[in-house]
Protein backbone atom coordinates (compact mmCIF):
# COMPACT_ATOMS: atom_id res chain seq x y z
CA UNK A 1 0.00 0.00 0.00
CA UNK A 2 0.86 3.50 -0.98
CA UNK A 3 1.99 5.73 1.83
CA UNK A 4 1.00 8.52 0.08
CA UNK A 5 -3.46 8.07 -0.68
CA UNK A 6 -3.35 11.00 -2.53
CA UNK A 7 -0.56 10.36 -5.19
CA UNK A 8 -3.07 10.38 -8.38
CA UNK A 9 -0.54 9.41 -10.94
CA UNK A 10 0.78 6.63 -9.05
CA UNK A 11 4.60 7.95 -8.22
CA UNK A 12 5.71 7.13 -4.29
CA UNK A 13 9.29 8.89 -4.84
CA UNK A 14 9.85 12.10 -3.36
CA UNK A 15 9.11 15.42 -5.26
CA UNK A 16 11.78 16.27 -8.04
CA UNK A 17 14.26 18.71 -7.92
CA UNK A 18 12.00 21.36 -9.55
CA UNK A 19 9.96 21.66 -6.67
CA UNK A 20 10.98 24.88 -4.12
CA UNK A 21 9.04 26.09 -1.36
CA UNK A 22 8.45 29.99 -1.43
CA UNK A 23 8.16 32.06 1.58
CA UNK A 24 6.36 35.64 1.80
CA UNK A 25 9.15 37.95 2.71
CA UNK A 26 7.33 41.05 2.24
CA UNK A 27 4.64 40.96 5.01
CA UNK A 28 4.78 44.53 5.67
CA UNK A 29 3.89 45.16 1.92
CA UNK A 30 0.63 46.24 0.32
CA UNK A 31 -1.25 42.82 -0.55
CA UNK A 32 -1.64 42.64 -3.91
CA UNK A 33 2.38 43.60 -4.13
CA UNK A 34 3.36 40.65 -1.88
CA UNK A 35 0.98 38.08 -4.25
CA UNK A 36 2.28 39.71 -7.53
CA UNK A 37 5.61 39.39 -6.05
CA UNK A 38 5.22 35.79 -4.97
CA UNK A 39 3.81 34.82 -8.84
CA UNK A 40 7.05 36.55 -9.94
CA UNK A 41 8.91 34.44 -8.46
CA UNK A 42 9.56 31.97 -11.17
CA UNK A 43 7.62 30.85 -14.39
CA UNK A 44 5.67 28.47 -12.55
CA UNK A 45 4.10 29.33 -9.54
CA UNK A 46 1.40 26.83 -7.50
CA UNK A 47 -0.25 28.55 -4.54
CA UNK A 48 -1.22 25.01 -2.68
CA UNK A 49 -1.82 23.58 0.70
CA UNK A 50 1.06 22.19 2.18
CA UNK A 51 4.59 21.73 -0.10
CA UNK A 52 5.72 19.18 -2.23
CA UNK A 53 7.08 16.85 -0.13
CA UNK A 54 4.22 17.41 2.41
CA UNK A 55 0.71 18.06 0.39
CA UNK A 56 -2.07 18.53 2.46
CA UNK A 57 -4.95 17.84 0.20
CA UNK A 58 -5.07 15.40 -2.53
CA UNK A 59 -5.92 18.42 -5.09
CA UNK A 60 -2.54 19.85 -3.85
CA UNK A 61 -1.26 16.29 -4.39
CA UNK A 62 -2.58 15.70 -7.66
CA UNK A 63 -1.16 19.29 -9.09
CA UNK A 64 2.65 18.09 -7.50
CA UNK A 65 2.51 14.83 -9.15
CA UNK A 66 2.06 16.40 -12.61
CA UNK A 67 4.01 19.34 -12.17
CA UNK A 68 6.53 16.46 -11.56
CA UNK A 69 5.92 14.10 -14.01
CA UNK A 70 6.44 16.88 -16.56
CA UNK A 71 10.19 17.45 -15.21
CA UNK A 72 9.52 21.44 -14.39
CA UNK A 73 11.19 24.16 -12.01
CA UNK A 74 8.60 25.45 -10.04
CA UNK A 75 8.01 27.32 -7.08
CA UNK A 76 4.96 26.62 -4.20
CA UNK A 77 3.56 28.67 -1.64
CA UNK A 78 1.62 26.81 1.13
CA UNK A 79 -1.15 28.93 1.78
CA UNK A 80 -2.29 27.65 5.00
CA UNK A 81 0.82 29.35 6.39
CA UNK A 82 -0.57 33.02 5.68
CA UNK A 83 -4.13 33.48 5.76
CA UNK A 84 -4.15 36.64 4.35
CA UNK A 85 -2.12 35.42 0.89
CA UNK A 86 -4.45 32.69 0.69
CA UNK A 87 -7.86 35.29 0.72
CA UNK A 88 -5.94 37.14 -1.06
CA UNK A 89 -4.68 34.98 -3.89
CA UNK A 90 -9.07 33.90 -4.46
CA UNK A 91 -9.72 37.52 -4.97
CA UNK A 92 -6.54 38.20 -7.28
CA UNK A 93 -7.28 35.77 -9.45
CA UNK A 94 -10.99 35.26 -9.62
CA UNK A 95 -10.56 31.60 -8.68
CA UNK A 96 -12.02 30.32 -5.56
CA UNK A 97 -10.02 27.59 -4.82
CA UNK A 98 -6.64 25.92 -4.13
CA UNK A 99 -4.47 24.61 -5.98
CA UNK A 100 -3.76 27.20 -7.86
CA UNK A 101 -0.99 27.80 -10.98
CA UNK A 102 0.49 30.39 -12.20
CA UNK A 103 2.94 30.24 -15.71
CA UNK A 104 4.55 33.68 -16.22
CA UNK A 105 1.78 35.49 -14.12
CA UNK A 106 -0.87 34.20 -16.03
CA UNK A 107 -3.52 31.83 -14.05
CA UNK A 108 -3.20 28.42 -15.53
CA UNK A 109 -6.03 27.41 -13.37
CA UNK A 110 -6.68 25.00 -11.22
CA UNK A 111 -6.67 20.90 -10.59
CA UNK A 112 -9.28 20.36 -12.23
CA UNK A 113 -7.83 22.21 -15.66
CA UNK A 114 -4.34 21.33 -14.46
CA UNK A 115 -5.08 17.63 -14.98
CA UNK A 116 -7.22 18.13 -18.19
CA UNK A 117 -4.47 20.14 -19.50
CA UNK A 118 -2.58 17.16 -18.32
CA UNK A 119 -4.24 14.09 -20.39
CA UNK A 120 -4.82 16.19 -23.45
CA UNK A 121 -1.06 16.80 -23.81
CA UNK A 122 -1.94 21.28 -23.57
CA UNK A 123 -0.21 21.63 -20.44
CA UNK A 124 3.20 20.45 -21.50
CA UNK A 125 2.38 22.57 -24.31
CA UNK A 126 1.63 25.77 -22.64
CA UNK A 127 4.85 25.49 -20.41
CA UNK A 128 7.08 24.01 -22.58
CA UNK A 129 7.51 21.30 -20.89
Amino acid sequence: MSDNPFNILGSDKVPQEGATAVTDTNSGADLNERIKALISSSELVLFMKGNAAMPQCGFSANSIAILDSLNVKYNTFDILSDMDIRQGVKEFSNWPTYPQLYFKGQLVGGNDIITEMYHSGDLAKTIGA
